[in-house]
């Protein structure tokens, strides 16, 4: 892959009014990045152990961990290779280079830890793990989505609906990596049709409905370095 010097490194990501989070690409599929997650807080815990995808995540090092409504038991043991549980990430994405393109990158895994969903961080994560990818010599990023809020969040990252599904019927979407896609009306739509076309639970359901023939969404403000 182009640009196979570039290093793993920080930034400063504004999340919310009043928190200022980093931006930390743990590292390409080749350097084997292992991320160890608590599964009560985080969805997909288990797929970001293993070292098999490039990793990115935002951390909130000035947060104090909130309780947990979860009687199940924290993590223990692993083999000792595993890294320490991380208790400072509030998001993480995992990824992978396309099997037979070279200049595309999947977005495999998104996660966000379950008191700090809604606040933007999903696609927060994705523009900026699309803008290393960019930096890095890739020229698409692709990703699938399983249910509609999902679909809503990769748009306001700036992805768009091509068509297609995985063999999985999840929706495929993708983007440049260096800039926003172009999405129409009827191609956002065409995509919650496909949702709606399914057997949705009731917020699935409400959510579509209150998105029946509107624009997609904006791609949220993004990120500052500063």
């Amino acid at each position: 892959m182009a640009d196979a010097t570039a290093p793993p490194g920080k930034v400063l990501a504004r999340g919310g009014p009043s928190s200022a989070m980093e931006f930390d690409l743990l590292g390409w599929p080749e350097d084997g990045p292992r991320l160890r997650l608590d599964y009560r807080r985080f969805a997909y815990a288990g797929k970001f152990v293993t070292a098999a995808t490039g990793k990115t995540v935002l951390r909130d090092p000035d947060e104090s961990l909130p309780p947990l409504d979860d009687d199940r038991p924290a993590p223990t043991g692993g083999p000792d290779s595993l890294p320490p549980l991380v208790e400072d990430v509030v998001a993480a994405v995992a990824f992978n280079e396309d099997r037979t393109d070279p200049t595309t990158l999947w977005f495999r895994y998104v996660t966000v830890r379950r008191d700090r969903r809604g606040d933007g961080l999903g696609p927060d994560l994705l523009r900026r793990t699309c803008d290393a990818a960019a930096d890095r010599g890739y020229e698409t990023v692709r990703i699938a989505a399983n249910n509609p809020f999902a679909y809503e969040a990769c748009h306001k990252a700036g992805f768009g609906f091509t068509g297609r599904e995985t063999g999985v019927a999840e929706l495929v979407l993708e983007r440049p990596a260096g800039a926003p896609a172009a999405v129409s009306r009827e191609a956002y739509q065409s995509g919650l049709d496909r949702y709606r076309a399914r057997d949705l639970d009731d917020p699935e359901r409400a959510f579509l409905a209150a998105r029946e023939g509107v624009e997609p969404p904006e791609i949220d403000a993004g990120h500052s370095d500063d």
